[in-house]
């Protein structure tokens, strides 16, 4: 068994295992420690816990300490010169005519590398501005370009539900989205209902994704045949509702009504089919593809 403790570099960033060593440590404690990037400052996020060694990369890099008042000064002194680094980069980005949109540039601790972060429709030929910049700052300079979900995980917003974006919030890592859980879910499957603010599907489709599938299994799809253990009628499932665990039948006699679990008894099963009867054409297929999210 191997001593560990979660740090995490940023806001719903991804969480990071480091070796304690024999500090008394506690959750909300910031720490330095070094990274791949050089001394880095954090925050602690999961408490020392032992796990297997086969469930960790080894060897583990060590906690310094403590951060100090010292630190702490440091950490906000650099905050407020990225803020200054990043104007003065978007105005060199600006004389170089590059078509690139910078987000966001942070330093390492230490300060010895500066890092900005920017978008753009392909590749950039920059090495001209880092010469500039690295002229200017004294100090290593690294250009990294990120994708269009890091891009609204920095910048952050409202989604369509009201309420600002999980992936901003709480989700340290993106997960794979699929269009197969839109369909479990019974959503309509138009690129821009199920996408959010950065063109991509939503993150909740994958942690909503488990509910429903154990709701799928054991509830009739669209097209299935039912008895209504009430009436004693025949009907046909139209509609299933996975979060209430009903569904909408319709009788021979063509009216419809709402069932319950526990209300029908399933007399004919066919194939699965959780797409709604959608028929989809190519081209919307195909838009509905680049929404997948495969990181």
């Amino acid at each position: 068994m191997v001593r560990i403790v979660g740090i995490r570099f940023k806001p719903a960033g991804k969480i990071y295992y480091f070796d304690p060593v024999d500090l008394i440590l506690n959750i909300g404690d910031d720490v330095i420690v070094e990274t791949s990037r050089g001394l880095e400052f954090g925050m602690m996020v999961i408490g020392p816990k032992n796990v297997e060694e086969s469930d960790i990369i080894t060897p583990l890099k060590p906690i310094i300490r403590l951060a100090t008042t010292e630190d702490k000064d440091i950490y906000a002194e650099n905050k407020i010169k990225t803020r200054e680094a990043f104007e003065i980069c978007e105005s060199k980005i600006k004389s170089h005519g590059l078509e690139m949109f910078l987000i966001d540039c942070e330093y390492t601790f230490d300060r010895n590398k500066l890092i900005f972060y920017f978008t753009a429709d392909g590749r950039i030929d920059f090495r001209d501005l880092v010469k500039d910049l690295a002229a200017i700052f004294k100090t290593r300079i690294e250009l990294r370009q990120i994708g269009v979900r890091d891009e609204a995980k920095i910048l952050n917003g409202i989604g369509p539900c009201g309420r600002t974006l999980c992936c901003a919030t709480w989700i340290g890592e993106f997960m794979p989205v699929s269009i197969k859980m839109a369909k479990d879910q019974g959503l309509s499957l138009n690129p821009a209902k199920i996408s959010g603010v950065c063109g991509r599907l939503f993150c909740c489709l994958k942690y909503e994704s488990q509910g429903y599938a154990e709701a799928v299994k054991k509830m009739p799809a669209s097209g299935w045949i039912v008895k209504d253990l009430f009436t004693d009628r025949k009907a046909k499932v139209i509609e299933s509702n996975y979060l209430l665990e009903t569904i909408k039948v319709e009788y021979e006699d063509k009216t419809i009504g709402i069932l319950s679990e526990g209300d029908y008894k399933i007399l004919k099963a066919f194939k699965k089919d959780n797409s709604n009867g959608e028929v989809l054409d190519k081209e919307t297929l195909a838009e509905l593809k680049k929404l997948e999210q495969d990181e």
